[in-house]
């Protein structure tokens, strides 16, 4: 069983990048059929998670334009990140901290995967895992 979030976390993790627009996003989120991607700068730093969710209620709903709205528009604040040698532990507490349900995996400045509370569930203790759906949906 894993015991760090470098050994749970889905790696390959592709960025859409801060400029590329929504409606080039929603693609590679269908491509990938994902549902999150990481947003990157030019500088290949992480700039925050774009879901389908985003697309949807914070530009469909609000009748702006997909083909003219950024990715990097839509990343708030500092991104929730948990570090690649950090216990599982830690990710659930941060994860339900920070009310998300994946979180950036980062090795010094480097984006080097994703860890999601699917990984989580299937890498920690039934009950641990049970506590981590609950508290993560509580708010949403």
């Amino acid at each position: 069983m894993a015991r760090t979030a470098r050994e749970a976390m889905t790696g390959g993790t592709e960025c859409i990048g801060e400029h590329d627009t929504v409606a080039q996003a929603a693609r590679r989120l269908a491509e990938l059929d994902v549902g999150a991607m990481p947003i990157c700068g030019e500088d290949d730093r992480l700039k925050g998670m774009l879901t389908d969710r985003d697309i949807v209620v914070k530009v469909l709903a609000e009748g702006r334009d997909p083909g003219g709205v950024t990715a990097g528009s839509l990343a708030q604040g500092e991104p929730v990140t948990i570090g690649a040698d950090d216990s599982l532990e830690e990710a659930m507490r941060t994860m339900s901290e920070h009310k998300v349900r994946r979180l950036p995996v980062i090795d010094g400045h480097d984006l080097v995967g994703v860890v999601s509370q699917a990984d989580l569930a299937t890498n920690l203790e039934n009950p641990q895992a049970g506590d981590l759906v609950e508290s993560i949906s509580a708010s949403s």
